[in-house]
């Protein structure tokens, strides 16, 4: 496919390519929304919103910071899909200004209504999932096709998320609902792109680069189907004896993808290695959640792996090499990204080993200092033009 010459670009560099509104949007928000949500958990201040102080923080994590990734990844990936122009300029202005009225409107900013908070939440992946099926099918990317149905589901998740708090007061559906579409979504990309990046470092180390990562196949599908069927029994059903036998399995299945893809052997490449780790936390909040369902574990210790290690940490990880790699720069962590990803995981860690309330005060902090790291490191990149590449699209 012959790809479409850049036409030249002389707005804002933030705005000249997806990744860029987004992920410095995702960063920020992610800084804030923590200490935010200590302040509201300890009574200092309240949310006038239609949602409770806790669905309020859980749909914020999922829908809020999460779907700012999302787009930003799609936005960036679909270009280099499709051979057609990125979206930019005033259109990426709107969306991005689309997804902050979302924020503004849940926190009760806005004054709106329930219905009218929905739909200003909503409207901003409906318009992503309109606008990532013209640039698809416009590019007759049809292998592609595929992503739009988790976006649809995602979306649907959200939905589900509002009218259940409009119904019922609180969201215990629509929560574990977006909780399975955002790990279904990082078991398929994950799956896809650290094995690739894994194979790419280890063979660029050494000619002869011994055993190397075994790429998406038929063990990754099945892997998947049977994650995805386990979700959707835990969704329904979520403290059942079948819920903790099938997410368990699920469990076991994430992990051994994650063996298969070697990643003991880039220990010396951060940037790489941060993907391996992220990803496990997938497994582990899996079969935490199993166990759920089948002892006395509390639910909120999977939520929280699954959560702060394998959504936060993940996210991080993908938005420092993308970010990296499409300004032009190095593909290396060095020691400031290295500890941003560091306190993202140990966050984790310390949300689900350390007693109340001291360990929701140490995640807290580890959380806030890991993207204050990485808004501080990549600010200037995601603002500012390109000086080594001076490209027209002002990638």
């Amino acid at each position: 496919m012959t790809k479409s010459t850049p036409a030249p670009y002389g707005g804002p560099a933030v705005f000249s390519y997806g990744f860029r509104p987004f992920f410095l949007g995702a960063g920020v928000f992610a800084m804030l929304i923590v200490p935010l949500w200590m302040a509201i958990w300890s009574g200092q201040i309240a949310v006038t919103g239609p949602f409770s102080p806790l669905d309020w923080h859980i749909h914020e994590m999922l829908f809020g910071y999460t779907s700012a990734v999302i787009v930003g990844f799609l936005f960036t990936a679909i270009p280099n899909w499709t051979g057609r122009m990125p979206t930019r300029g005033w259109p990426l202005m709107a969306l991005t200004a689309l997804w902050l009225a979302g924020r503004l409107a849940v926190a009760g900013a806005l004054g709106l209504g329930q219905v009218a908070v929905m739909v200003a939440d909503c409207a901003f992946m409906a318009a992503i999932r309109v606008m990532v099926t013209i640039e698809i099918v416009a590019g007759r990317n049809w292998s592609n096709l595929k992503v739009v149905a988790p976006v649809l589901l995602y979306l649907a998740a959200n939905i589900t998320f509002h009218l259940e708090t409009m119904i019922a007061g609180s969201a215990y559906y629509g929560r574990r609902l977006g909780f399975a579409m955002v790990v279904m979504l990082i078991g398929l990309i994950g799956g896809r792109i650290i094995p690739s990046f894994t194979r790419n470092w280890l063979v660029k180390q050494s000619p002869e680069p011994g055993p190397l990562p075994i790429p998406f196949g038929r063990f990754d599908a099945v892997s998947l189907g049977a994650t995805l069927l386990a979700l959707l029994v835990w969704v329904i059903w979520p403290m059942s004896l079948l819920t903790g036998v099938f997410l368990g399995l699920a469990g076991v299945g994430q992990g051994v993808r994650m063996l298969r893809w070697r990643g003991w052997r880039v220990w010396s490449s951060p940037l790489v290695l941060m993907l391996h780790v992220a990803f496990g936390f997938i497994p582990a909040g899996l079969a935490a959640l199993g166990l759920s369902a089948l002892a006395d574990v509390p639910p909120a210790i999977g939520y929280h792996l699954l959560g702060i290690g394998g959504f936060g940490g993940m996210t991080v990880a993908v938005m420092m090499r993308a970010s990296l790699g499409h300004t032009g720069r190095a593909l290396e962590a060095g020691p400031v990204l290295t500890l941003a990803f560091a306190c993202v995981a140990l966050a984790a860690v310390a949300r689900v080993a350390v007693p109340l309330p001291l360990g929701l005060w140490i995640a807290a902090a580890l959380w806030t200092a890991g993207f204050s790291a990485f808004v501080w490191r990549f600010a200037p990149l995601l603002t500012l033009p390109n000086p080594a590449r001076r490209q027209p699209n002002g990638r």
